[in-house]
């Protein structure tokens, strides 16, 4: 322990951003216990490292008393002014007790400890780093995989991917490259634990920023997001700029920008819409494909009744209720979808109709009215695109634009 030492530490606090007091503190601490471990535990030391020298000394603390009863902690009135004339009962004496060979544990202990500081402070960095990034998009490098269990390489340190937070379908090798979300952050025993997923809404939310120039920058902003990963997500985007179709922006010009992001997400189909304030014009939005006829909505308990014609009803609820269930997530209310037949004549002589209400009356767990069905009608709303010159998609009264597999709805 020297001069040489300290310069050691000075450079390590430059790199590390490490305090020096804190730690030179625990190098005393550590001092302290190397002491007593090699020289008998009953001693009552203290020790002190010069600053700037890099000196080691160890001092015995001893009370001042007039009757002596513990011999390693007390000294006498008397001996006491021996040493010092200026000593009173109740004060501290300290005298150097540092055993010759005491420089080869402190220089051992030193390293141990600093060793030890350093892996902190640089876990405590990384979780200083990572905690005010949660929400972000990252790109690493997928470098094991663990009982289904992914951990991405993000450069100084590491994240995890369970197999709950991936869409069915998404299978990955070492050393493929992936994007994910960070969803979490947890300090551990072995430093920071960053929690990632590629189901999370926010996770296409961040796509979308990196295709979309306009929602970057905030011109255009997504309201809301559903989604059931790996089969579909619904999106509601909104602008106050009149010289800007939200819709358009993300769709890009044949296509292109939505593209990319369902190529990223392995062809989840994609339904983006127009946010509006008015509930009525909201619900007919986001039930798109479907066509609306009517919405009657009750404010009070945010539920609303939908009425569509009846060779859409199939389209309007989807298959297994998902697009009415995704639907009701996107704008927070509970819808109930009925036929024009039903709502308006009652009308249940239709056989098919029978098999589309006989369960009618069954809620899920979002609150929303279906049935099972089979896979949604294909009407006049759909458009197919070829890869060499696809159509040209446009937003009509309100609707959605679906992207993925090989279709985009208008």
């Amino acid at each position: 322990m020297n001069s040489e030492f300290i310069s050691a530490i000075d450079d390590l606090v430059r790199e590390k951003g490490i305090s020096k007091d804190v730690l030179i503190e625990a190098i005393e601490s550590a001092l302290v216990s190397a002491y007593k471990k090699n020289y008998g535990t009953a001693q009552n030391v203290r020790v002190s490292i010069d600053r700037e020298e890099g000196d080691v000394d160890v001092l015995m603390r001893r009370d001042v008393v007039e009757e002596v009863e513990d011999e390693f902690t007390q000294i006498s009135i008397d001996e006491a002014l021996e040493i010092d004339p200026r000593y009173q009962v109740g004060d501290v004496v300290e005298y150097q007790v540092t055993p010759k060979d005491f420089g080869r544990i402190a220089a051992q202990t030193a390293k141990q400890v600093v060793v030890q500081r350093i892996r902190e402070a640089e876990r405590g960095i990384v979780f200083d780093n990572y905690i005010d990034r949660q929400g972000e998009l990252i790109t690493g490098v997928v470098q094991r995989i663990s009982n289904e269990t992914i951990f991405v390489n993000m450069g100084n340190t590491e994240g995890i991917l369970v197999a709950g937070e991936r869409a069915s379908g998404e299978h990955y090798r070492v050393n493929d490259r992936i994007k994910a979300y960070i969803m979490d952050v947890r300090k551990s025993t072995k430093g920071p634990q960053i929690f990632l997923s590629r189901t999370h809404p926010g996770f296409v939310e961040k796509l979308f920023e990196l295709e979309v120039p306009e929602i970057e920058d905030g011109t255009v902003v997504i309201k809301s997001i559903a989604r059931e990963a790996g089969s579909r997500t619904k999106i509601a985007v909104y602008t106050e700029d009149e010289n800007v179709d939200p819709v358009g922006a993300c769709v890009g010009t044949g296509g292109s920008r939505v593209r990319n992001v369902v190529d990223e997400l392995f062809g989840e189909k994609i339904d983006i819409t127009t946010w509006d304030d008015d509930p009525k014009i909201l619900i007919r939005n986001v039930l798109s494909p479907a066509k609306v006829e009517e919405v009657i909505t009750d404010d009070e308990e945010k539920e609303a009744t939908v009425v569509v014609p009846d060779y859409q009803l199939s389209l309007a609820i989807g298959k297994s209720g998902q697009n009415v269930r995704l639907a009701a997530r996107l704008c927070g209310w509970k819808i109930d979808i009925k036929s024009h037949s039903q709502y308006f004549d009652g009308d249940f002589d239709d056989e098919t109709d029978e098999e589309v209400y006989e369960d009618f009356e069954e809620y899920d767990d979002d609150g929303i009215q279906y049935v099972d069905e089979d896979e949604a009608v294909e009407t006049d709303d759909t458009a197919e695109y070829a890869e060499e010159e696809p159509e040209e998609i446009t937003e009509e009264d309100g609707d959605a634009a679906e992207a993925g597999g090989d279709e985009v709805e208008k």
